[in-house]
Formats: structure tokens, C-alpha cells, sequence
């Protein structure tokens, strides 16, 4: 039983630890943001939106580029570099006097966090040993959320001080956390310079040239869209369209955050091949297939039939989050050459991002402004999903990256 919740001794055990660190500061600042720039700065919530919205549009530009970076300069080298210039980002967050210096400063701290993302993926692929890469990137994840619940409460009782003082505890505590982030990742074990492949230093744009890879980047993208269902659309969906009391939407967010800490180590297990991974996707996809019809009945149900059934789908889409986590950790770092992870790392942000940007506003509208049979015509792209998940994967293991081949059981050059 332990060897699901305490990661194995040595580095997982020192990753795991710094992401639950990450996760106390992100979870304290994240719990107030908004009122924070409402209330501190004193910006309109449009003028927050469009901040937020520069934020998610650096992410997504700036992925493949930030990830070659981090392929150049080394992984490890790139999270401290991010983590610290993100740290400075957050402690000027309180300096800013307006609109255009608030932009100033999130463009700032989206960069340095596409950074240091990027920084990490590198580093956990070339430090960690194959045999043990997924299930570490999983107590990760698992570790995180577990900090991230803890400081979300930090964060709720900063702000029920109601105050400027609790209110300045949000952001820099996310200031600290993010220096200590960077002490923990500085002290970690150096990995020697990865052997580059052979021939020419390949052009970080030409990534998105491997066909296989892109296509793959973007079913990702489309699996991804259940995020948007558990955090935007069955929220909305259980508000507008059901009789479920509104203090149930705290319930289940709490459900996913259980399943995530509790869970997210053992889904992974069967992501350590090509085939496990292509069968992890599909059954992710068709989780999703299966959550979509359950909420659409919620619309006609009453009480505690209404209340089981938005809990099973909570299920459902979290089963997809924890299944579609673990095969994209083992594709995402088995697949490119080891010394071009970052680039095509940040190439499957940037591809997937585009689903994931525009999901929301036509999953809102399938599912709110067409009736519950909105929700079977979502239930069929993750359908198309399933059936298209195993040829694609084929396609990407098959083809050749630069003299690189990723093979079922085992890896060649």
C-alpha cells in the first residue's frame, strides 16, 4: 500500500517533495488571484480576463521555442532560471500600477513558468531511468495536488482576513515557494549533456513537421477537452440545468482531487510500452464517451439520483485525466530524440492548445444551448478519439526522428 503514496527513496522521493512545495504556493495564490487584482491593483474583471488570456496565449506560442531552450542550455538549468524569474514576477505583482504594467508583469511570469515547465520535463526524462519515469512523473502529480489542496486553504484564510495584508499573502507566498522550488531543483543530481543525434542541429520549427508527432500532439489536444468538461461545462451544466444544491460543485472538485492523489500512481501502470500507452488513450476516451450521456440525463432527474449521477461523471472524466496522464508521460518522453525532448514537448502544448482554447466556448454551446442530446454529439468526439488513438500511435512509433527510433519494448538509435 505505501508503495502507492510514498514515492521510492532518492530522486522521486526529492521530485515529489518539491512538487508539493510548488503546489502549497500555486494553491494559495491561485485561491485569490482574481480578487486579488480586483481588489489590490484595483483592474477591472475584463482587464484581469485579457491578462489571463496574454498568459494562456505566451503558453501556447511559446512552448516550442521555450522547450528547444531548455534542450540547449539543459533541463535543470532551465527550471531554476524559470522558477526564479518567476518568483521576481510574482513579488512585482504588488508594485503594478495598472493595466499595461500588470500585462507587463504576467507576460513576465508566463514565460518564465513555460520556462521552467519545460525545464522540468527535460530534466525528469534525462534523470530519472525508463523503467521508473512514468510512475515517477505520477507521484509528481500526485504530491502536487496534495499541495495544492493545502494551499488552497492558506489561500482562503488569507483572504477571510479581508484585508490588503492577506490579500499581499497570496502572491508572495507563491514568491517564496517558487525560490524554494528553485533551491530544490538546484540541489538535485546534475545529468551529464545528452548525446545529440547524429547529423545537422535540426531547426526547433521543424518539429512540427513530424506528421505522426503533430497528429498525436493534437489528440492529446482533443483528449484534454474533458478538463473543460469537469472545470467549465458540468460545472455550468449542474447550475443552469439541474436541481443539484450549488454547495455540491465544492464536493465534487474535492471528489477529483481524491481520485487524483489517491489514484494517479496506479492508473499509470501498463504506461511503459507503446501498446500500454495506446491502450491507456483509448480507455481514457472512452471514459469520456460514457461521462457525456450521464450528465445529459441529470436534466431530467431529480434529488439524489441528479447528485449520483454528477458524481459518477466526476468519475468518469477524472478516469480519462488519469489514464490520458500517464500514456502522455511515456510518449511525451519516449517518442522524441532525448536530446530534442523540450522542443517536441513544447510542439504538443502548441498543437494541443488549440483544441484546448477553443473547447470551451463550443463545448459550452453543444451541451447548455442545445438540450441534453448536445452532450452525445461530445460523447462522439471522444469516440473519433478512441478509434483514432491506437493508428496513431502506430503511425509515430514507426517513423523514424533524425536516426531516433522508439520500438515497443525497447529503444534504438
Amino acid at each position: 500500500m505505501l508503495t502507492n503514496i510514498l514515492p521510492p527513496p532518492g530522486l522521486p522521493r526529492r521530485l515529489a517533495t518539491q512538487s508539493a512545495v510548488l503546489g502549497i504556493g500555486s494553491g494559495t495564490y491561485l485561491t485569490g488571484s482574481v480578487v486579488f487584482f480586483t481588489l489590490y491593483v484595483g483592474l477591472t474583471p475584463v482587464q484581469v480576463g485579457l491578462g489571463f488570456s496574454l498568459a494562456g496565449l505566451i503558453g501556447l506560442v511559446g512552448s516550442l521555442p521555450l522547450g528547444h531552450l531548455a534542450d540547449r542550455i539543459g533541463g535543470q538549468r532551465a527550471w531554476v532560471i524559470g522558477a526564479l524569474a518567476g518568483a521576481a514576477a510574482f513579488a512585482a505583482y504588488p508594485l503594478t500600477g495598472g493595466f499595461w504594467t500588470f500585462l507587463l508583469v504576467i507576460a513576465a511570469e508566463a514565460t518564465a513558468d513555460t520556462l521552467a515547465n519545460s525545464g522540468r520535463m527535460v530534466y525528469i526524462a534525462a534523470a530519472v531511468g525508463r523503467e521508473d519515469r512514468v510512475r515517477t512523473m505520477a507521484f509528481n502529480r500526485a504530491y502536487l495536488n496534495v499541495g495544492f489542496t493545502v494551499g488552497s486553504g492558506l489561500g482562503a484564510a488569507a483572504l477571510a482576513l479581508d484585508s490588503r495584508a492577506g490579500l499581499l499573502t497570496l502572491v508572495l507566498a507563491n514568491a517564496v515557494g517558487l525560490v524554494l522550488n528553485a533551491i530544490f531543483v538546484a540541489r538535485m543530481p546534475a545529468v551529464a549533456p545528452l548525446e545529440e543525434t547524429a547529423g545537422p542541429r535540426p531547426s526547433p520549427w521543424g518539429v512540427l513537421r513530424d506528421h505522426p508527432y503533430t497528429a498525436l500532439a493534437g489528440l492529446f489536444g482533443v483528449l484534454w477537452l474533458n478538463a473543460t468538461l469537469f472545470g467549465e461545462v458540468i460545472p455550468l451544466w449542474a447550475i443552469t440545468m439541474t436541481d443539484a444544491p450549488k454547495p455540491l460543485l465544492g464536493a465534487l472538485f474535492a471528489l477529483n482531487t481524491v481520485m487524483a492523489v489517491a489514484l494517479q500512481v496506479r492508473a499509470t501502470r501498463g504506461a511503459d510500452s507503446i501498446a500500454g500507452s495506446a491502450r491507456l488513450l483509448r480507455w481514457a476516451a472512452l471514459a469520456s464517451v460514457v461521462a457525456c450521456p450521464v450528465v445529459g440525463l441529470t436534466s431530467s432527474t431529480h434529488g439524489w439520483v441528479t447528485i449520483g449521477l454528477l458524481a459518477l461523471s466526476i468519475v468518469l472524466v477524472t478516469t480519462t485525466e488519469l489514464w490520458l496522464s500517464g500514456a502522455q508521460w511515456f510518449l511525451q518522453t519516449e517518442v522524441p530524440p532525448p536530446d530534442q525532448r523540450g522542443a517536441y514537448m513544447g510542439a504538443s502544448k502548441s498543437v494541443g492548445g488549440v483544441p484546448k482554447t477553443l473547447g470551451p466556448a463550443a463545448l459550452t454551446f453543444l451541451a447548455i444551448h442545445t438540450g441534453a442530446w448536445g452532450w452525445w454529439l461530445i460523447a462522439a468526439i471522444f469516440v473519433l478519439a478512441a478509434v483514432a488513438a491506437g493508428p496513431i500511435v502506430a503511425w509515430v512509433a514507426r517513423t523514424p526522428r533524425n536516426g531516433y527510433l522508439i520500438q515497443p519494448a525497447t529503444i534504438q538509435r
